[in-house]
C-alpha cells in the first residue's frame, strides 16, 4: 500500500489551499493504485460552503469514473473529515479512508464515526486510518497563527 506517497501527495493539495489563504485541507481518491482525483479547500474561492477537499475530489473521481458509486476506491485527505464530507464519504461508498490528524472537534469526530459505521442503507466505510502526519498537523498550526495574528488575536496555545 502507498499510503506515505498518497497523503504526500494530498498534503500538495493542501499547501494549494494555504497559497489561496483557505484551510489547508488537501485530498486525493485513489482507484487500482491509480490517482483518479485530487483536490483542495475552497470555501472560500468558491463562496459555497461544500467547497470542501473531500466533496471537490468525490465530484472529479465520479466524473472520471462515469458512476457516483466509488466503490473500491480509497480517500486520502489530510485532516479527518467533517460530518458533511463524512456523509458524501459514506454515500459514495468510498471503502477506505486515511486522514493525516484528527480533528480536534470531539463532537465532529462523534457524528464521523457513527456515519462511518452506519450500515443502514449503504454499506459502511470498511477502513478509516488516522496517520497522525505530523506535516498535516504543522501546515494547520502554521495556518490559523498566521490568521490569528492578522487579525490581531495571537495564541500561544496553537
Amino acid at each position: 500500500m502507498n499510503t506515505e506517497k498518497y497523503m504526500k501527495i494530498a498534503i500538495e493539495e493542501a499547501k494549494k489551499a494555504y497559497k489561496l489563504d483557505e484551510v489547508p485541507i488537501g485530498a486525493v481518491i485513489v482507484y487500482n493504485d491509480q490517482i483518479i482525483a485530487q483536490a483542495h479547500n475552497l470555501k472560500e474561492h468558491d463562496q459555497n460552503v461544500t467547497s470542501h477537499a473531500e466533496i471537490l475530489a468525490i465530484k472529479k473521481a465520479s466524473k472520471k469514473l462515469s458512476n457516483w458509486r466509488l466503490d473500491d476506491c480509497e480517500l486520502y485527505v489530510t485532516l479527518e473529515p467533517c460530518p458533511m464530507c463524512a456523509s458524501a464519504i459514506q454515500q459514495s461508498r468510498i471503502k477506505s479512508v486515511y486522514y493525516g490528524i484528527p480533528n480536534c472537534e470531539t463532537k465532529n469526530q462523534t457524528i464521523t464515526n457513527m456515519i462511518f459505521q452506519t450500515t443502514d442503507r449503504n454499506r459502511s466505510v470498511c477502513n478509516v486510518t488516522n496517520c497522525n502526519n505530523e506535516e498535516c498537523r504543522l501546515l494547520l498550526v502554521s495556518y490559523f497563527k498566521k490568521k490569528r495574528l492578522k487579525n490581531g488575536v495571537f495564541d500561544k496555545s496553537i
